[in-house]
């Protein structure tokens, strides 16, 4: 099974930060880290079977989608040698509509 290396755009790191302070302000620090780390852990694991999720060529060439825990959408693209992670977005945001 071929391993690719996993890769953030400024955007996704971007979704994440605002995520983490979302999640902060409403319950807690800790709890924001603690979905931070598991929302990554779920990103990295797309370095193995990276051709999973689903595909919507219709929105963008290449671009896949994975939920995570109900409440994100995790959007990547899988290249050669690398998983690009384009955004991930948190709760009712129209992920569509920013592509």
């Amino acid at each position: 099974m071929k391993r690719r290396k996993v890769v953030y755009a400024a955007e996704a790191g971007d979704d994440l930060d605002w995520i983490y302070a979302t999640v902060a302000t409403a319950s807690d620090p800790v709890t924001a880290n603690d979905y931070d780390r598991r929302i990554r852990s779920s990103c990295e694991r797309l370095e193995t079977a990276s051709e999973r999720g689903h595909r919507r060529d219709d929105i963008r060439p290449g671009l896949r989608i994975v939920g995570f825990e109900k409440r994100v959408t995790i959007a990547f693209a899988v290249e050669a040698d690398t998983v690009l992670i384009l955004r991930v977005f948190y709760g009712g945001v129209d992920w569509e509509a920013a592509f």
